[in-house]
């Protein structure tokens, strides 16, 4: 961990971060993860967790960028090819809704 990096990075686990992913298992377990002291970034970092964040706005790390950038893309596309299995939890159009959400936020981290 580099105590003179002035970027703002992603999480390496770009779909498993921020405050939302902590509401959704708090209200799914009824316990609330604490946040972590130190992360793993999109670009190989250890970096302080106030260092990081899911806003693309915010993410100054180019490398991170990048690779929250393809992050996203991959999870539109598993989104889609899950909800196209028999037995899928989610409709096409649920589905289509989280892919295009994804590829927003994909769109917004590459410019």
């Amino acid at each position: 961990m580099s105590e003179t990096d002035p970027h703002i990075h992603v999480e390496q686990k770009v779909m498993q971060a921020g405050a939302a992913y902590r509401n959704m298992i708090a209200s799914t377990l009824g316990a609330v993860p604490d946040a972590p002291s130190v992360v793993a970034t999109g670009c190989g970092l250890q970096v302080p967790y106030a260092m990081t964040s899911p806003r693309p706005e915010s993410v100054t790390c180019l490398a991170c960028r990048e690779h929250a950038h393809r992050e996203h893309l991959r999870f539109a596309e598993q989104v889609e090819r899950l909800s196209r299995m028999p037995g899928a939890p989610v409709t096409g159009d649920q589905a289509a809704k989280a892919a295009q959400w994804a590829r927003d936020l994909a769109k917004r981290f590459s410019g």
